[in-house]
């Protein structure tokens, strides 16, 4: 009676599906100044879509009037980046002047700033493998 429940429980377990493991998140939490707005932030997952050529993996909406100022994306591993600015009007839209530079406050990924443009894929990326967390200072 033994061998045969040990046969049947071993039977079982070889025949049982492989569970893959869960996907790492990717939790961003926002430095803002003002308790306004919403924090608007995309998520890339390649050099390419980062320039424009290509669709963000993720998209958020941060409530920064309701007090919240996180959002976390599941995500399998790799490279991602992350833009981000801060709609303290509500407008929808990154507001600039008449020059073209934002009035409203951004960020990226990994604190990164850009040189007369937003900040490039190589200082913004940052790989993924498990869960991961980042501060981004909006300013």
């Amino acid at each position: 009676m033994k061998i045969a429940a040990l046969s049947l429980v071993a039977a079982l377990l070889a025949s049982a599906p492989a569970f893959a493991a869960d996907e790492p998140t990717v939790t961003l939490t926002f430095d803002t100044a003002a308790a306004t707005g919403q924090v608007m932030v995309v998520l890339f997952g390649s050099e390419d879509a980062w320039k424009g050529n290509g669709a963000p993996v993720a998209q958020a909406l941060v409530d920064v009037a309701a007090g919240q100022h996180s959002a976390t994306f599941t995500v399998p591993a790799g490279d991602y980046a992350a833009r981000s600015f801060h709609d303290i009007n509500g407008d929808g839209r990154m507001n600039a002047n008449p020059f073209g530079m934002p009035t409203e406050p951004y960020g990226f990924s990994n604190n990164a700033r850009g040189n007369m443009g937003p900040a490039s894929w190589d200082q913004a990326h940052f790989t993924v493998a498990g869960d991961t967390a980042q501060t981004i200072s909006l300013r």
